[in-house]
């Protein structure tokens, strides 16, 4: 999926629910589907994948990269390695917002139940028809492909407006809510958005909308059958008066980068705004102060933008500016994770330092004082955590948390002079037992530190030095002694 904006658009992958509530599988053994499974884990989620020539032909990849097919029989297979002609599917959306998928050379409907899968009825019924139940994370950037605009809270109007030219601070961040079918969208502020575009409490019939899919892109449906649009000059999201999405009622979700503050040791924040240097010149945040932090994918160096487009880079003398445009090997640092405080190392070899005047300069050998920032996280106030086997939830009968599950808990994340204390959803704290269990029943707060080691990946850190990870049986603990795929988080 391309997209205008200014970050990659997010893969749409998905698990499709099947009338008995079940979630279509792809088994590793033989290739063979079935629609057995009661929540989304890795084997039900699919990824829809679109022909270039015909923005009408989907495919449907399985966990294990193969393609779901159906043969003139209607026998159903998901084995090729290829976008074969038996590959090619149709999605013929209904009004309550489920799909039928449609064989597009044998014209034919795929549905059915448990281990009985097939392609070959020749209308729609009940057992032809899927619920779409997304699974990206649901925090996001929302575009509006008309407008070429995003979507953020507008606090002071009460509303979102879709106005924004770059996706810039915690008010962008939008958290897709799913509940029995439909989405809602949450604010920042934890409010819900309904369909006459005021932003309220409580999320109801109102606030609930289904989710459509027109060549790639994203449309919402309201109760009424009309679709969320930007209206008016600031572009207030609400229902609109179509019945049919047009480019009006299209959106992107793109990927949520971590935007961070700095501090350095004369507890000054670090800015751009006296022009091309970055120097720790300001006492206040404002979104000159505020750097998008963008994680290269094979190196796993740190590049840092500002809100005008352009990327911090070591010039002459060791200085760091705001000059370059282009990502290049300048533009790249290293984080150095020092508990509450982190040290930058840039492309010359040497430590970011703090200079007299405030000025930023690559000239260090070694880290002291002057060295160490504060880094604060500034656009993940709800915090939802996915790990390699589904995301971290409240287990149902105790104080632990699952590490596993196919629904999320929404966690509060407060910022502690460099490290984070995370709260439940009760308004309790979480600790780590003397065994290594995170539990989410504390009454005082206890330090947690977050290392962004991995693009759209986090490390978390208890004060016991060990990494949060999701054991075998699927609970949460925080007993990793060094970072592996079971100790990073989407978030």
């Amino acid at each position: 999926m391309s997209t205008n904006g200014i970050n990659k658009a997010l893969k749409l992958q998905f698990g499709l629910i099947n009338y008995e509530n079940r979630y279509l599988t792809a088994e590793a053994f033989g290739f063979k589907v079935n629609a057995s499974a009661t929540s989304m884990k890795k084997k039900q989620i699919w990824t829809l994948e679109q022909d270039e020539q015909d923005g009408q032909v989907v495919f449907l990849r399985s966990h294990l990269g193969r393609y779901l097919a159906s043969d003139k029989d209607g026998k159903i297979i998901c084995g090729a390695e290829m976008r074969d002609p038996e590959c090619r599917f149709l999605i013929v959306p209904q009004a309550d917002g489920r799909w039928a998928l449609q064989s597009e050379p044998f014209q034919r409907y795929f549905g059915g139940s448990a281990d009985y899968l097939s392609c070959f009825a020749q209308i729609i019924g009940e057992q032809e028809l899927w619920a779409v139940h997304l699974a990206l994370h649901p925090q996001a950037s929302l575009l509006s492909v008309a407008r070429k605009r995003y979507a953020h809270l507008s606090a002071s109007d009460g509303e979102i407006s879709v106005d924004s030219n770059i996706p810039w601070g915690v008010d962008s961040l939008v958290t897709l809510v799913y509940l029995d079918g439909k989405y809602s969208l949450k604010t920042c502020d934890s409010r819900f958005l309904s369909n006459d575009g005021k932003l309220v409490k409580e999320n109801t019939n109102a606030t609930s909308f289904t989710l459509e899919l027109k060549s790639g892109k994203l449309a919402f449906k309201d109760c009424d059958g009309k679709y969320l649009a930007p209206v008016g000059p600031t572009g207030t999201l609400r229902s609109g008066r179509c019945s049919k999405p047009g480019k009006d009622e299209l959106f992107d979700l793109e990927e949520s980068h971590p935007q961070v503050v700095f501090q350095a040791a004369n507890k000054r924040f670090v800015s751009v705004k006296q022009g091309v240097s970055i120097s720790a010149n300001q006492d206040v945040e404002t979104d000159m102060e505020t750097f998008q932090m963008e994680i290269d994918k094979e190196s796993k160096k740190s590049m840092f933008r500002t809100n005008g487009g352009s990327y911090w880079t070591l010039v002459t003398h060791g200085e760091i500016q705001s000059t370059a445009t282009e990502v290049e090997v300048n533009t790249m640092f290293d984080i150095e994770w020092r508990g509450q405080r982190v040290a930058l190392k840039a492309s010359n070899g040497k430590y970011v330092c703090t200079k007299k005047n405030g000025q930023l300069s690559a000239v260090s050998d070694t880290v002291a004082d002057d060295e160490l920032l504060l880094m604060k996280l500034i656009n993940r106030p709800m915090l939802i955590l996915r790990g390699e086997n589904g995301f971290v939830c409240h287990h149902k009968n105790s104080n632990t948390l699952d590490a596993n599950r196919s629904v999320y808990d929404i966690f509060t994340l407060i910022f502690n002079d460099g490290a984070y204390n995370i709260k439940s959803v009760n308004g309790k704290f979480w600790y780590v037992s003397s065994s290594g269990l995170v539990c989410s029943d504390g009454e005082k707060s206890e330090n947690f530190f977050l290392e962004f080691l991995e693009h759209g990946r986090v490390a978390i850190k208890g004060s016991n030095d060990k990494y949060l990870r999701g054991d075998q049986g699927g609970t949460l603990m925080c007993d990793g002694k060094s970072v592996d795929a079971s100790s990073l988080w989407e978030y």
